[in-house]
């Protein structure tokens, strides 16, 4: 067996090595851009109006003027105008470029218009009050998106805005899940009284779905030769495979035969944890990997967000996040084995506080409708204390 530090890092010294796509923009967001993007202008590339007012000069309100004839109006959109006679004034709209001769803006709350003047309700006047000047949030060829972001609707507002209608992303694997087991049967199904549907399949997908990969289904019987064909023909198109079941020591449990036996390589199997202690690894000569996780559904759900999902996240260039929680109550666990804790999650005093509830086991898969996520407790103590701080591997969001 391995330690879970150690399967940590066998599994992330194999990552997937994406390629480059070019994606439309609109179908972009929760991509990975693989290109920096940089800006075609400066930003903002003109000195633009911030207030809906009056532009006037300061060196006219420095010699006391208050009263303007207003000569005009510049709109956004429209051409730059001039300012004919400094001591008249021109109304200018939010988001137009500043006419020539106006270095202040002064907004309608702060005059009265009347007849074709505009007088001043104010007597405090700095230079450029309310004009945004050009290039003074970016310029021209500075980097606004480098490599290895998540696109999020404010990227695309940038890519919009630098005038890029396709952007090249980083590929996502193509991820096959495999289901074994004689006793599984389809959703829409009714099982005897020795079945069950499957639902890590399900699951599974599910959580791929989330990161924005859409992974393949398959079931094989439990047959030594057909694992080992189906695991040949699915290979072949898939970038990482996703196993559940039959990588025990059940006379049924065929995957890590069949699996060394169609070209993977195995790098480790079973991890001193629990849940999820059958967990196999491996890598094929083509550097694919293949994940084959225990069938106790809450193994196999654990060993997907504490090993896989990093897995996936590292190589696209994200780092995952580590965040840690505070154990709510005293907790004991005898075995020598890193134990995976489920746990509900709430927020004290600007604290995570980590609520245990054990359930029923690793085939007590309705518990974790109850509880966001893991705490990981270490193999090297047995007695756990309320307040002690340990990772956390979440797979839901607060409540």
């Amino acid at each position: 067996m391995v330690s879970v530090s150690e399967a940590t890092q066998i599994i992330l010294s194999n990552l997937y090595q994406p390629a480059a796509t070019t994606c439309p923009i609109a179908d972009a967001v929760g991509k990975v851009i693989a290109e920096k993007v940089h800006a075609d202008r400066d930003f903002p590339p003109f000195d633009r109006v911030t207030m809906d007012g009056i532009g006037v000069s300061y060196y006219i309100l420095q010699k006391g003027q208050r009263e303007f004839v207003v000569e005009g109006i510049q709109a956004a959109g429209t051409p730059q105008k001039k300012l004919s006679d400094p001591s008249k004034c021109l109304e200018v709209m939010t988001g137009a470029i500043t006419p020539e001769g106006i270095d202040v803006v002064i907004p309608y709350e702060e005059i009265v218009i009347d007849n074709g003047k505009a007088k001043l309700l104010i007597n405090d006047f700095e230079p450029l009050q309310n004009i945004h000047k050009r290039g003074t949030d970016v310029n021209q060829g500075d980097i606004l998106i480098e490599p290895g972001k998540i696109l999020s609707p404010a990227e695309i507002a940038v890519l919009a805005s630098v005038g890029k209608p396709d952007v090249k992303i980083k590929t996502l694997p193509r991820i096959s899940i495999i289901s074994t087991g004689d006793e599984l049967v389809e959703v829409n199904e009714v099982p005897a009284l020795h079945q069950i549907r499957r639902s890590n399949s399900y699951a599974l997908q599910a959580a791929l779905r989330e990161m924005g990969i859409h992974a393949v289904l398959h079931h094989v019987v439990d047959e030594e030769n057909a694992i080992e064909d189906a695991l040949r023909k699915i290979l072949s198109t898939s970038d990482a495979l996703i196993l559940s079941g039959g990588v025990s020591k059940g006379k049924f449990d065929y995957v890590p035969k069949a699996l060394e036996k169609s070209g993977v390589k195995k790098l480790f199997h079973r991890v001193t944890q629990r849940p999820g202690k059958p967990f196999w690894f491996g890598v094929t000569n083509e550097g694919k990997s293949v994940f084959a996780l225990p069938g106790n559904p809450v193994s196999t759900f654990m060993c997907f967000y504490k090993y896989i999902k990093p897995w996936l996240l590292r190589s696209l260039d994200l780092t995952p996040a580590n965040p840690t929680a505070i154990l709510a109550s005293d907790f004991s666990f005898q075995p020598a084995l890193t134990y995976f804790l489920q746990v509900k999650l709430e927020i004290e005093n600007s604290k995570l506080i980590a609520y245990p509830k054990v359930g029923g086991g690793s085939g007590d898969f309705a518990n974790l409708n109850e509880v966001d996520g893991f705490l990981e407790l270490p193999a090297d103590q047995n007695e756990f204390t309320s307040g002690e701080i340990f990772p956390y591997v979440g797979f839901r969001g607060l409540r």
